[in-house]
């Protein structure tokens, strides 16, 4: 069992940063990979990032690639997300998951934080 709680999100102004911060509860965090996804208003959950359980394979969708980086420290059994340069299209709410592969849905989510993002 995982239990994540998601934290950091807020109002940006468009060009600003963010970081996210989903702290786990358990031992067993290292053993899992980590990923995020957002909901945008009336649309699907889609994939944002993710990375290995070791933290050394990162994947990102082709909408936040080289403006978000993901990135964990197990010791403190949290995964966190720096969003940079970021868009009122990356307004969500953003959601940390947990699961055996990196990039596939696992079985453990958090509730989510809120990020907008004024134009």
């Amino acid at each position: 069992q995982v239990q994540l709680v998601e934290s950091g999100g807020g109002l940006v102004q468009a060009g600003g940063s963010l970081r996210l911060s989903c702290a786990a509860s358990g031992r067993t965090f290292s053993s899992y990979a980590m990923n995020w996804f957002r909901q945008a208003p009336g649309k699907e959950r889609e994939f944002v990032a993710a990375i290995s359980w070791s933290g050394s394979t990162t994947y990102y969708a082709d909408s936040v690639k080289g403006r978000f980086t993901i990135s964990r420290d197990n010791a403190k059994n949290t995964v966190y997300l720096q969003m940079n340069s970021l868009k009122p299209e990356d307004t969500a709410v953003y959601y940390c998951n947990a699961g055996p592969i990196a990039t596939t849905i696992g079985d453990y989510w958090g509730k989510g934080t809120l990020v907008t993002v004024s134009s």
